[in-house]
């Protein structure tokens, strides 16, 4: 087994650094790096749309000189024959030295980095989490603001749902003086796992759906797309979808250099009329994505000795409980050959139980 990456606490604070580093060298001196993957072989295994992740990765890998191998979507894989993600983790381990994995169901990156004998970088799995995302992210902020200490930082929209917010959410309560905003209507609220992460580390956060009132206040505006495909309702999708959007008029109570953000795709909850204005930040993260995942390449696959276990799973007190059984829906645990349950303690106060996979609370 290989170090992988699953979860954005896989990294220390000292490794995230060192990758923004890294990352900064690759933009200023590209050619340095021109041959550093040569012989090297990526797999991007995305069995869920994507443009931005997918292209980044692939252009990462091209420009350190390896060359790349995989799909874009599930029907042209064996999986739409039945395969388990184990086994196609496994296949692919024999053709590529890195694989990346974009899945819609949570665990399904954990499930093969578990299995395959090469890194496997988690590119989303599902609504759990994005820690590729966050590393641009985390970029983004740092060449914008400085550093990462005392800021105040919103999040709006797609709470619930949105593994990009849950992934920086994570990342940035490392921080010192860290303060968040959480905006968003009643159904799209930040789950209380996270909330409890933050609770358990001291970081001061705060909820509201009122946007403009919050705008005053905020060193870093993360905006997000509510996202029709993670509702089982239509009429529920449709009924929030356009619960936010951030214009030119809403920008007049943001300060002068409130840096906004977004993960990308939008529909319409930042209008194209922000794309000029120079607070504007969410084009640069995506330049920032490809220089953060060409570090990320380079540390996975220079880190060549085995690991005991993966990082993720070092982290968690796991635990046997008996006849619990994990009802997310989404969770990889559903659909997974022969996988079993598997749970953690993640708050002994409260003696909570979460789903290894999917963060689902069992009792």
């Amino acid at each position: 087994m290989r170090r992988s990456l699953i979860d954005i606490l896989d990294l220390s604070i000292d490794e995230l650094n060192e990758l923004m580093d890294v990352a900064v060298d690759i933009a200023d001196n590209p050619n340095k790096y021109n041959d550093s993957c040569k012989g090297k072989i990526l797999a991007t295994l995305f069995f869920e749309p994507s443009t931005r992740t997918r292209f980044s990765f692939e252009a990462a890998m091209y420009e350190l000189g390896g060359q790349v191998i995989g799909f874009s979507d599930a029907k042209n894989s064996s999986v739409s024959k039945g395969e388990s993600i184990a086994d196609t983790a496994k296949t692919i381990s024999c053709y590529a030295d890195i694989i990346a994995m974009r899945h819609p169901l949570a665990g399904a990156p954990l499930v093969a980095a578990q299995s395959a004998s090469v890194p496997v970088i988690n590119a989303g799995d599902g609504g759990h989490c994005h820690p590729t995302q966050t590393l641009a992210d985390l970029l983004t902020i740092r060449r914008e603001k400085g550093g990462f200490d005392n800021l105040v930082v919103g999040f709006c929209g797609d709470l619930k749902y949105g593994r990009t917010v849950h992934s920086l959410i994570t990342a940035l309560a490392r921080y010192k003086g860290i303060k968040i905003v959480l905006i968003s209507p009643e159904e799209l609220k930040l789950p209380f796992y996270v909330k409890r992460e933050l609770d358990l580390k001291g970081v001061s956060y705060r909820e509201t759906n009122d946007l403009e009132n919050a705008l005053g206040e905020l060193d870093i505006l993360y905006m997000t797309r509510v996202q029709k495909e993670r509702f089982a309702s239509i009429e529920e999708y449709e009924r929030l979808k356009d619960c936010y959007i951030l214009n030119e008029q809403k920008m007049k109570f943001a300060k002068p250099d409130t840096c906004i953000l977004h993960p990308l795709p939008r529909v319409n909850e930042i209008s194209v009329a922000i794309d000029n204005d120079p607070r504007a930040c969410y084009f640069k993260q995506v330049l920032n994505g490809k220089y953060m995942r060409m570090a990320l390449i380079l540390k996975l696959l220079s880190e060549d000795k085995p690991v005991d276990q993966l990082d993720y799973l070092s982290r968690c007190e796991k635990v046997e409980i008996k006849g619990a059984v994990c009802s997310n829906p989404k969770c990889i645990t559903q659909t997974e050959q022969e996988l079993g349950q598997s749970f953690k303690l993640v708050d002994k106060e409260y003696n909570i139980h979460r789903c290894v996979y999917c963060e689902k609370k069992v009792r």
